[in-house]
């Protein structure tokens, strides 16, 4: 195999197990499937994931993450569905975010609205260390949205995040300077944590 597909399957893998969201099992059944035209060694891959893996998971989880959580924690109290990790773009968010919604409502929950990050925006702030936060109601009212940005807002400064947003509801708000350090965990993240949390918290 070339040097570039190389390249590209120990970033791809380096960047999975450093969002810290997925197990080793999880991270090489996805490698399966992201190179499956690719004559890849499985075993050789399992032995690369297991290296990095290891390496990462002597870390501790970084103290801006662990603030995103608890901020999280604050706003799904304050009835808001908050997901970490939701999809892998803002389009696939909104569906996954409108599907906790649902599950919700149909168990006579009444969130007020959304707020998320995705996959993508992981490997973004990994980058350039500004972390983009979705959020809505789930109706598209902007003037309801924009109640939600000043909420979610609020909060994520509560927890001394630097903050930025252009008051268009149809634009993430903005964390910068986001260090990314995480470590897996066994906790409920994605749709299933957001729903976990909210029906912790939230009375029905």
């Amino acid at each position: 195999m070339s040097d570039n597909f190389n390249e590209e399957l120990d970033y791809e893998i380096d960047f999975l197990v450093k969002t810290g969201f997925y197990d080793k099992e999880e991270i090489l059944e996805t490698i399966d499937d992201e190179f499956i035209d690719y004559d890849i060694d499985l075993d050789e891959v399992s032995n690369i994931i297991e290296d990095i893996y290891t390496k990462h998971n002597t870390k501790s989880n970084s103290s801006d993450f662990n603030n995103l959580k608890e901020a999280f924690i604050s706003l799904s109290k304050q009835g808001i569905v908050s997901a970490h990790n939701c999809g892998y773009d803002p389009e696939e968010g909104i569906h996954d975010s409108i599907e906790v919604y649902t599950h919700l409502i149909n168990n006579d929950y009444k969130p007020q609205g959304f707020v998320f990050y995705t996959l993508y925006d992981i490997e973004n702030v990994l980058d350039n260390g500004s972390l983009n936060i979705y959020f809505g109601d789930f109706h598209g009212n902007k003037k309801s949205s924009k109640k939600l940005a000043k909420i979610i807002i609020e909060t994520l400064e509560s927890f001394k995040f630097k903050v930025s947003w252009d008051n268009n509801p149809e634009n993430p708000i903005v964390i910068e300077d986001f260090n990314w350090v995480k470590v897996f965990d066994d906790s409920d993240y994605f749709m299933e944590g957001a729903y976990e949390d909210f029906t912790k918290f939230n009375n029905n």
